[in-house]
């Protein structure tokens, strides 16, 4: 997700100071994604500098808090209006892990596929567990919660697509090819 555009999300709610913006942030993903401190400052300030928020007077406590400008709002509806691509997402750590694992020497392959499995399924059970607890009116938790849950769906069936892959890799060649397998014995069934 693109820290600067949930900012100016937030933001277009009404003028807040970094804190305010991180707890919101939090409160919004249901702490999915949390987010630190300095990143949300070094975000602000860089938004600050692309006159798309600016900042407003202290108040008494010394808190800056921030405005969004026009051209935020802009950049926002052009977000909002544009696909996420897939090259804009972070590269994917575990597919990275499992080619890296294939190609290094001394590596339990299944073993590796087998651990992330495990922790898949506790994910979709911990995210199926806070669904249910989700009230019907928290819409915004419930989706992210939706999308978290077919994610891990969809790696499991990737893991489960691995494994099997693996299972006819480390398979001699002669089991491979069924065409040329000796025809069965046929089986003599007692009847009575």
């Amino acid at each position: 997700m693109s820290v600067k555009h949930g900012l100016l999300a937030l933001l277009e709610r009404g003028p807040a100071y970094g804190y305010q913006l991180r707890s919101s942030f939090e409160e919004s993903t249901g702490t999915t994604w949390p987010l630190n401190i300095g990143q949300v400052y070094t975000t602000l300030t860089r938004l600050e500098r692309d006159h798309l928020v600016r900042a407003l007077p202290e108040n008494q406590h010394g808190q800056r808090p921030y405005a969004i400008t026009d051209a935020g709002r802009a950049a926002l509806a052009v977000w909002f209006a544009s696909p996420v691509a897939g090259s804009d997402r972070p590269r994917d750590e575990l597919a990275i892990k499992l080619a890296l694992a294939l190609t290094t020497p001394g590596v339990d392959v299944p073993s590796v596929v087998q651990t992330q499995k495990t922790a898949t399924i506790r994910s979709l059970q911990e995210c199926t567990r806070l669904k249910t607890q989700a009230g019907e009116n928290d819409v915004a938790w419930t989706l992210i919660l939706d999308s978290m849950i077919f994610k891990a769906e969809a790696e499991m069936r990737w893991l489960d697509h691995c494994e099997s892959s693996l299972l006819g890799r480390d398979r001699p060649a002669e089991a491979h090819d069924l065409s040329e397998a000796a025809p069965a014995e046929p089986v003599e069934v007692d009847h009575g």
